[in-house]
């Protein structure tokens, strides 16, 4: 009689549990180590915490990650937050939150200002002109990740493909700006949810747990912990100082800047852009090109381009692309005077950062005990599916104006043929298909193109 196997993994003690200091070094390794956009971030913590330290169960895990991409905001780093709140209450949420980004920003504020600083020296300007086709072909890249996953075939789903068309007509003949578009995908996913359901059933999320690694401290029949369970007296303490963490920085920098100062500008600015990023970092790049390069003028479009070239070659998440515009802002716009353009641009970096990231620990810490339960529901995923099919439409509006950036070669005249600027499109061309048919690194493609550009350059054929 054969008899089946028993399952190692079942055989494994149960973890130790886990102190706040020892989970405040994890977190810190985490923030440092945490490449490859949020795909790469959340395999490292699934293999760190699910896997190897069994922290978390695999079930336990995806519930989480599943709460944190119903959200704006970057979902990597809401799952640490998460993670670290049922570890270890209010206080482990927000240390794993802060140290998944503060490696993140030291490291941006130093890149940014050996930018400024050394950005026109020759050899470093042949590395960004390799850069910048890198840069686009990555937008390309995000329109087609973004739209397989939410855009079915047009004859299954037509409603969301218009959705996409409309928005990118929208951005790109109307220059309409990015919350209307986001507010109108909303409304038509809402309305959709009634009337025609089955055209919004995109697929975000991750499906059921299929592994196990043994036994974790936080498994699937752990009760949900005292602090996690949902009370209106906790939601509105949460909620007030959230609050407070947010009007009383915003308040003194209007107090002592003023209210129309950059500073105090950068902190409503950035306060709505963490309200937009449904659909990743990638989504909100049109809105902070509409306000940082049209609307206020902090940085120019080539600076923007390079920007978020550094934002994806460092480690944590990609929105981090904001201290890289913070900086820049706070340089050019000298907002601690000319004589203080490093602190200036370095507090402006900071600003920045905290108002783009409090939001997603407030809604970690007050929404995730009551927004669990409808996690799943088409009344509350249509009108996020909605969203991220406009997204699409937005982005592929980024692309193109990233290629014709990149097409014309700077202060060229004569005829167009001889504007155009065919080493940067081949490498671009090249990025692309690296990028979406290979399935190369982000990081080697910009390190191989941005060297192409310093051999080009140099040898004087571009």
């Amino acid at each position: 009689m054969d008899t089946v196997p028993a399952d190692p993994s079942r055989a494994l003690p149960p973890p130790s549990p886990v102190s706040f200091t020892e989970a405040l070094k994890f977190w810190f390794k985490l923030g440092c180590i945490s490449f490859g956009g949020p795909a790469g971030q959340i395999a490292i913590m699934h293999r760190e915490l699910v896997e190897q330290k069994r922290w978390i169960s695999e079930k336990r895990f995806l519930h989480a990650l599943n709460y944190c991409m119903l959200l704006p905001g970057p979902e990597a780093q809401q799952l640490a937050t998460y993670i670290g709140w049922l570890l270890h209450r209010t206080w482990g949420g927000v240390a794993a939150g802060a140290l998944f980004v503060l490696p993140s920003l030291l490291l941006l504020i130093g890149l940014s200002w050996v930018y400024v600083v050394f950005g026109s020296v020759p050899w470093v300007a042949g590395l960004l002109y390799g850069v910048k086709p890198a840069v686009a072909a990555l937008v390309v890249q995000a329109v087609h990740r973004i739209g397989s996953k939410v855009l079915k075939k047009p004859a299954t789903a037509p409603a969301l493909w218009a959705v996409a068309a409309t928005s990118f007509i929208a951005i790109f003949v109307f220059s309409a700006p990015f919350p209307a578009i986001v507010l109108g995908a909303a409304v038509v996913g809402w309305l959709g949810a009634r009337y025609a359901p089955g055209q919004f059933t995109g697929g975000a999320g991750h499906g059921a747990a299929k592994a196990t690694y043994g036994p974790a401290l936080i498994d699937d029949t752990t009760p949900t912990p005292a602090h996690a369970r949902f009370s209106k007296t906790r939601l509105l303490q949460v909620l007030a100082v959230g609050t407070l963490l947010w009007l009383l920085p915003f308040a003194a920098l209007a107090a002592w800047f003023g209210w129309h100062s950059t500073l105090a500008t950068m902190g409503w600015f950035f306060t709505k852009a963490a309200l937009l990023t449904f659909g990743g970092a990638y989504a909100v790049l049109p809105y902070l090109y509409q306000g940082g390069v049209d609307q206020f003028g902090w940085l120019s479009a080539a600076q923007m381009i390079d920007g978020l070239a550094l934002g994806e070659t460092t480690p944590g998440p990609l929105i981090m692309v904001v201290a890289f515009v913070g900086f820049v802002g706070g340089w050019n716009k000298e907002v601690l005077g000319p004589d203080a353009l490093f602190l200036g641009a370095a507090l402006a970096a900071t600003v920045v950062t905290w108002f783009t990231f409090l939001p997603s620990f407030i809604f970690i810490l007050a929404g995730g005990p009551l927004v669990e339960s409808t996690h799943g529901k088409l009344q509350f995923t249509a009108p996020l599916t909605a969203i991220t099919a406009a997204v699409v439409g937005v982005i592929a509006n980024l692309a193109l104006f990233f290629i014709a950036h990149i097409a014309i070669k700077t202060g060229a005249s004569g005829p167009f043929l001889s504007q155009i600027d065919w080493a940067a499109l081949l490498l671009a061309l090249v990025a692309g298909v690296a990028l979406i048919r290979f399935k190369t690194g982000v990081i080697s493609v910009i390190v191989l193109c941005a060297l192409a550009g310093w051999g080009l350059k140099t040898a004087g054929w571009a």
